[in-house]
């Protein structure tokens, strides 16, 4: 069997999304590990030829009620040591976060729906990010933060969020904000009755206009996506063809 990448998904409605379309675009097999249905004892490292953590609602710490956290830790080290292409993304980038031994704790305010971004010079020449907007305006719904883990490069900000995204070594990223989106997406997770009464309960966030902006507002933001998931996906390409 070729070697393939592997998604950790942690709810259902949290796929990979249009990173999907880019692995497939590099005619790399990938492979969904759903924790909230299963956990493994072990993972086949030698089989991998990159990994991509995906969100939830839990916190990293939140290991009595999902036992499968204290499990990804110990995993992305191992990822991290032996240099495979790896991307977290929200609560994947604070598990990142974590195992790299920085703090993850309750950011000041809930960022949900579409916020403006900025790279930092770091973020700008990025391999990842480069030749894409220096100022984004991204998809985000997050509670949680991170410190920077020690010798982690700062890619991007934000305003209400100072640590966005972060690179540890030559290609393992975390992403605070989610650049997976498509529109069915963003309608599922606003329709979800636990999303809604968590909408409910924060006055300073507007479902409607949420939605409202996706039109004008995805186009640019899968664009972008493009870009950095065809650079990924390459990385992991190479990982299967070393």
């Amino acid at each position: 069997m070729e070697n393939s990448v592997l998604i950790i998904r942690h709810v259902v409605h949290e796929p990979a999304g249009t990173l999907e379309d880019a692995l497939k675009r590099a005619g790399i097999y990938y492979h969904y590990l759903d924790l909230f249905d299963h956990l493994p004892e072990r993972l086949d490292f030698e089989r991998l030829s990159g990994m991509v953590v995906m969100g939830g609602p839990m916190n990293v710490d939140q290991i009595d009620k999902y036992p499968f956290l204290a499990a990804e830790v110990p995993w992305i080290q191992e990822v991290l040591a032996r240099h495979l292409p790896l991307l977290g993304i929200c609560l994947g980038s604070q598990l990142l976060a974590k195992a790299c031994g920085a703090k993850v704790y309750p950011n000041r305010l809930k960022e949900i729906g579409w916020y403006p971004l900025e790279l930092t010079t770091a973020g700008i020449a990025d391999p990842l990010f480069r030749d894409g907007d220096p100022r984004p305006t991204v998809f985000q719904w997050h509670g949680d933060t991170f410190e920077l883990p020690r010798g982690a490069v700062h890619l991007a900000q934000s305003p209400q969020c100072r640590h966005q995204a972060f690179r540890v070594g030559q290609n393992a990223y975390g992403l605070q904000f989610h650049l997976e989106m498509t529109a069915e997406m963003i309608d599922d997770w606003l329709a979800k009755p636990e999303n809604c009464e968590e909408l409910d309960r924060l006055h300073y966030i507007d479902p409607h206009l949420i939605r409202g902006r996706t039109p004008a507002e995805l186009p640019a933001l899968q664009a972008w996506a493009s870009i950095v998931f065809d650079r990924f996906a390459e990385w992991c390409r190479k990982q299967t063809t070393a």
